[in-house]
């Protein structure tokens, strides 16, 4: 069956906005006095942040570390975020050939919609389904399921992209075509590990991709 809707991440899939996530992150270990591990608490992009908030700073002071990195995060937020290169003109050319758009993302749905609304990206979304919009969230299928019941589309016509293993797991366990992006987060060999059906090494790619499943 061919694909005509496509889901999204956000973060190190659409926007570039691993940098400030970083550099948030530094700035939180460093006041809340945490040992610093780049390679550890990266990986854990994708997760909800009360979730990695809990596995860094314990049960008793993840209010702290979310409440800190909420307000680092919004400081540098428009000085930082950027869609990525071919990003919009991606959208512009999925949305004129009829493909119906969604984002689903582990961050909360005001910082979701700042970004996407900042970036004009918001105005090709159908659906934007955040961290509060489900109880289970990546690397589990229900926010991929939660944005397919909002745009009543069956799981057979959609395909979801990210540069996470999280992402490729949510993707494969919900039952829609799983699409890796190597410009993100992860390694092409980290991704392939979770054997995505297809990877994705610049947006030019896409279409053909999108449309292979059609013939």
């Amino acid at each position: 069956m061919a694909i005509n809707t496509v889901l999204f991440d956000l973060d190190g899939t659409l926007i570039d906005s691993l940098p400030l996530i970083r550099r948030t992150y530094e700035k939180v270990f460093e006041e809340m006095n945490i040992p610093w591990g780049d390679a550890q608490v990266m990986k854990h992009i994708g997760l909800p942040l009360v979730d990695i908030a809990k596995t860094f700073a314990g049960e008793a002071r993840h209010p702290e570390f979310f409440k800190l990195y909420q307000h680092h995060y919004a400081l540098e937020h428009d000085e930082l975020t950027k869609p990525f290169p071919g990003t919009l003109e991606m959208l512009e050319t999925l949305k004129s050939r009829g493909f119906r758009l969604g984002i689903v993302t582990s961050k909360t749905r005001q910082v979701a919609l700042r970004s996407i609304g900042f970036l004009g990206i918001d105005r090709y979304m159908e659906v934007t389904v955040a961290v509060e919009d489900v109880t289970r969230h990546k690397p589990q299928p229900d926010p991929v399921l939660k944005a397919l019941e909002l745009m009543q589309a069956p799981v057979e016509t959609a395909a979801y992209m990210g540069d996470s293993p999280f992402d490729i797991l949510a993707a494969k366990r919900a039952g829609v075509t799983s699409i890796g992006v190597t410009w993100g987060m992860s390694e092409r060999d980290e991704l392939l590990r979770r054997e995505p059906d297809r990877i994705l090494q610049q947006w030019e790619d896409l279409i053909p991709i999108l449309e292979a499943y059609s013939s």
